[in-house]
């Protein structure tokens, strides 16, 4: 039987399974129709929406997914970019993630700022100084150790920040979804190195035999 809603043809459709990371535990995994005789609504240009379910026992939280094209173009909840919070403060745990969030909502231009964000707790939990955000991340190379290339990174971050927020920046051709992402890898990436990389040093100098 077709639907007609809006004007755009509509048929139910066997539901498919889907592999992707589930929003709320993070967790890869093959989504599965909520049921066996569960349908998909397949439209005429290309979308097709349905629901699946978590396969994670402890999760099992249920989504809509868009596909556009047999490519899935939306989660509701949406997809959110993977962010390990362990030894990371809590401030700078809440910035990077509220600039994720923002990421998954397609909020672009907030979540380049709140990677700003994380950059100025990054600077205050280790007590960088300067009378801007250029100043504390210059004086930040003095507080932590990192490789060169993270370091001259966090320059770029603070100018995607800028871009962001200033009318008048004109640092980047725009602040979109590739922008920001690259932005909220490289900044896990200084994260880690900043506040993981020791701990998990001391758990391999941990399983060293005493003599």
């Amino acid at each position: 039987m077709i639907i007609k809603a809006n004007s755009v043809s509509v048929a139910p459709s066997v539901g498919v399974p889907a592999n992707i990371r589930c929003p709320s535990c993070g967790q890869l995994g093959t989504f599965e129709p909520l049921a066996n005789n569960s349908s998909d609504f397949v439209f005429e240009n290309g979308f097709r929406i349905g629901e699946r379910r978590c396969p994670n026992v402890t999760c099992r939280a249920v989504l809509i997914l868009v596909w556009q094209h047999n490519q899935i173009a939306r989660s509701y909840p949406a997809l959110r970019i993977d962010f390990d919070k362990a030894n990371i403060p809590p401030p700078i745990v809440s910035a990077l993630e509220e600039a994720i969030t923002c990421h998954a909502n397609e909020c672009f231009i907030a979540s380049a700022i709140m990677v700003r964000k994380t950059l100025e707790e990054l600077c205050a939990e280790r007590g960088a100084q300067g009378k801007d955000l250029k100043e504390r991340i210059r004086n930040l190379g003095t507080k932590i150790v990192l490789p060169k290339d993270l370091l001259d990174g966090l320059d770029d971050l603070r100018l995607l920040g800028n871009e962001a927020a200033h009318i008048e920046s004109h640092e980047y051709d725009q602040v979109g979804k590739e922008e920001v992402e690259v932005g909220v890898e490289f900044t896990k990436e200084v994260l880690k190195a900043t506040y993981q990389y020791s701990a998990l040093l001391n758990r391999l100098r941990g399983l060293k035999k005493i003599p």
